[in-house]
C-alpha cells in the first residue's frame, strides 16, 4: 500500500503517529505505520510563512552557516556561527520547547501551534526568561565561574543539546548574540525564515524612554548610571505574515529574546512588526514603543562634578539606531536594513514618525501640535562642540591587535579668532559590549593652546603593558579627553576603541567528501610578549563532528606558533565548514 500525506496549511506543527486501522473477515485492529513530523512551509504560498524569493528560503531556511556582527559602529567585527538546524536530534528538541514553554502563553491546549505569531512568542520567551526551563541564563555582573564564558560557543547545537540533556536546565552561560542565534536555530528548525540582526548603539534607558544620559567624572571616567548604552545589541527577525494584523502576505517582525529592563520589569519583546517601528505605529502589536526607543533615542553626556551638579556636554547629540545590519543573502558581507527599521535622519518623514510616537509613548503630549513637541526637544539637545568654537575628534592611528599598543591621533581645531588655553584630562576605561563601566586604567592631563584658527594633532599612545591585565571578553575600551571645569568651558570628545583577538587559521588539507576521512590544519601564534596558559582550542562543524572536539594546547610561549593537524569523517552531505575557537587565561 502507498500512502500519501498531504496536510493542510494550517496544521499545527509538531509529531505525528500514523496508524491503520484494517479491518478483516470481521476482526479490527490497528497497526502504527510509523511517526512523521509537520512544519511551516515557507514554500506553499496558503502558508503564513510563505516566502516567494527562492534566494532568500536558501539564506533563511536551509543556510545552516552565519555570522553574527559585533564591535562598535565606527568598527564592526564579525564571527561565524553554526545554527546547525539539520543536525540529529535538533528537531527534537525545538519541539520539546514548544512543548515546555506551552504554558507560558496558552497552557496545555495545542491548537496555538498552527499560528507562528504565538509559537515565535513561545520560543522568545523560552530562549532566556526567568524561567527554571530556559535554555540559557546571562551572567550576573559578568561572574562566568559557574559556567561557560558566552563568547566560547561556536554554535547552537551544543547549546540546545546541552539543554536537552541536562533534563532542561539553563545553560550557562549566553550573551544577546548567542541568545538570537539559538532562537534563529529553532526557528529556522520549525520551517520559519530568520535571521540574526545587530544594532549598534542600543539605549537601555528605565526613566526617559526616548533618551539616554552617559555620567563621566571630571577625569573622563564612565559612572555606572541607570542607564546603559550597549555597544552593539542583537536580536531576532522572523518573516510571517500578521493575520492578527490583518496581513495577508508575510514581512519581517521583530523578536528579542535578550531580557531586557522595560517600564514593568525584566522582559523579552515581540513579535513587533518591523514597518510598524518605522511608521511609528507603537500600538498596532507586542512592544512597539519599547523597539522604537530602542532605535530612535538621543544620547546626552553629562559631567559630574564633586558638589553633585551635573553639567551638560558640549558634545554632539546622535540618535541611537543608525547602523543595524545582518548577512547578506548568498555572501559573507553584511546587509545595512537601517532603513526598514527608520527613516533618513533628519527627513519630514522622519520627523512625522517621531512626533507621531512621541505623543503616545509620553500621554502628557497627546494633543500637543508637532511645534509644541519640537520646542520639547530643542531645549533638551547638547549643545554642539562648534558653539564653544572647539571641535575635537578622536581618529585611530592603527587597528590594534592583542599585544599591540593602541595608536590614536587627538585632532584639535580652534574655530575662532582668538587664542585658545585649556586643560584636558584624558582617561582610558574598560567598556563591556552591554555598557557597564570596568576598570579605568589610564589617566593623563594636557594642557593645550590653540592660536586663531589653529588646527593640532595630538598622538596619543596606550601601550599593551597598561591595557593587557584589564581586558575582558568584550575587547572594547573607551578613551575620553574632558576638560578641566575650572577653565569654564566643559568640552569632551571620546572613541570607543575595539581590541582585535589574533587569528586563528584553518587549512583544509584534503576536499572534504561524504564518509571519507578529512585532515584539516590549525594554527594558531602567539602575540604577546608573555606566555599564554591553559591554552585551549575548541573545533565545530557543520556535518563534520558529531559534538564539539576540544584540544588542549596547555602553554604557549611568547610567538610561539601551535598547529595541530585533525582528521574527520563527514557524516552528510551539505556545505562544510570548520569553525574553530581559541581560548586561554588571557581570552
Amino acid at each position: 500500500i502507498s500512502i500519501s500525506v498531504f496536510p493542510p496549511s494550517n496544521a499545527c506543527v509538531g509529531r505525528y503517529i500514523l496508524n491503520m486501522q484494517i479491518t478483516s473477515c470481521g476482526h479490527t485492529y490497528q497497526r502504527c505505520l510509523g511517526d512523521f513530523y509537520v512544519l511551516f512551509n515557507p514554500w506553499c504560498a496558503d502558508d503564513p510563512v510563505y516566502m516567494d524569493n527562492q534566494a532568500h528560503r536558501e539564506e533563511y531556511v536551509l543556510n545552516e552557516h552565519g555570522i553574527l556582527y559585533e564591535g562598535v559602529h565606527k568598527h564592526i567585527t564579525s564571527r561565524p556561527w553554526h545554527f546547525g538546524q539539520f543536525e540529529d536530534g535538533i528537531l527534537d528538541i525545538c519541539l520539546k520547547i514548544l512543548d515546555m514553554g506551552a504554558s507560558y502563553h496558552h497552557g496545555s491546549d495545542h491548537c496555538w501551534r498552527n499560528d507562528p505569531v504565538h509559537v515565535s512568542m513561545v520560543v522568545n520567551n523560552m530562549i532566556s526568561s526567568h524561567t527554571t526551563n530556559s535554555i540559557m541564563k546571562i551572567p550576573e555582573n559578568n561572574d562566568y565561574l559557574k559556567g561557560t564564558k558566552p563568547f566560547c560557543w561556536n554554535g547552537s547545537v551544543s547549546i540546545l543539546q546541552q539543554w536537552y540533556n541536562g533534563r532542561c536546565r539553563p545553560v550557562r552561560y549566553g550573551y544577546c548574540g548567542s541568545l538570537a542565534s539559538v532562537m534563529c536555530t529553532v526557528m529556522r528548525c520549525l520551517g520559519i525564515p530568520s535571521r540574526v540582526v545587530t544594532n549598534f548603539c542600543f539605549p537601555c534607558s528605565i526613566e526617559n524612554p526616548l533618551g539616554i544620559n552617559e555620567i563621566f567624572d571630571c577625569t573622563g571616567k564612565n559612572l555606572c548610571g541607570k542607564d546603559k548604552l550597549w555597544r552593539y545589541h542583537c536580536w531576532n527577525e522572523s518573516w510571517m505574515a500578521r493575520r492578527d494584523l490583518n496581513q495577508c502576505c508575510g514581512d519581517w517582525q521583530c523578536l528579542d529574546p535578550t531580557p531586557l529592563e522595560t517600564g514593568r520589569g525584566s522582559a523579552c519583546s515581540g513579535p513587533t512588526w518591523v514597518r510598524s517601528i518605522r511608521e511609528g505605529e507603537l500600538d498596532l502589536d507586542y512592544d512597539g514603543h519599547h523597539m522604537f526607543t530602542r532605535v530612535n533615542s538621543n544620547y546626552v553626556g553629562w559631567l559630574s562634578q564633586n558638589n553633585a551638579k551635573k553639567t551638560k556636554f558640549f558634545c554632539d547629540a546622535w540618535p541611537c539606531g543608525q547602523h543595524l545590519i545582518t548577512k547578506s543573502v548568498g555572501s559573507e558581507q553584511f546587509e545595512d536594513i537601517t532603513g526598514a527599521y527608520k527613516y533618513e535622519l533628519g527627513s519630514v518623514k522622519n520627523k512625522e514618525v517621531y512626533y507621531r510616537a512621541y505623543r503616545r509613548i509620553h500621554p502628557g503630549y497627546c494633543n500637543a501640535s508637532n511645534c509644541h513637541i519640537e520646542r520639547e526637544l530643542s531645549s533638551l539637545k547638547n549643545p554642539f562642540l562648534s558653539d564653544s568654537g572647539i571641535n575635537m575628534r578622536l581618529k585611530m592611528a592603527n587597528c590594534p591587535m592583542y599585544g599591540e599598543d593602541v595608536q590614536l591621533h587627538w585632532l584639535l581645531e580652534n574655530l575662532r579668532s582668538e587664542n585658545k588655553n585649556l586643560k584636558f584630562n584624558l582617561s582610558a576605561q574598560i567598556i563591556t559590549y552591554s555598557g557597564c563601566p570596568m576598570d579605568q586604567f589610564w589617566k593623563d592631563s594636557v594642557n593645550v593652546t590653540l592660536g586663531p584658527r589653529e588646527v593640532k594633532k595630538i598622538p596619543l599612545c596606550i601601550s599593551y603593558s597598561q591595557y593587557g591585565p584589564y581586558l575582558c571578553d568584550h575587547n572594547i575600551i573607551k578613551v575620553v579627553a574632558v576638560s578641566d571645569p575650572e577653565c569654564g568651558e566643559v568640552l569632551m570628545v571620546s572613541r570607543d576603541i575595539v581590541i582585535n583577538r589574533p587569528p586563528v587559521i584553518v587549512k583544509l588539507l584534503s576536499q572534504p567528501r561524504l564518509k571519507v576521512p578529512c585532515t584539516a590544519e590549525i594554527s594558531f601564534c602567539n602575540p604577546l610578549q608573555e606566555d599564554m596558559k591553559n591554552c585551549v582550542m575548541t573545533l565545530e562543524g557543520c556535518g563534520l563532528f558529531k559534538e564539539p572536539l576540544t584540544i588542549d594546547l596547555g602553554t604557549l610561549a611568547s610567538n610561539q606558533q601551535a598547529r595541530t593537524i585533525v582528521e574527520f569523517t563527514p557524516y552528510r552531505l551539505g556545505s562544510h565548514r570548520l569553525l574553530a575557537n581559541f581560548g586561554c587565561h588571557k581570552f
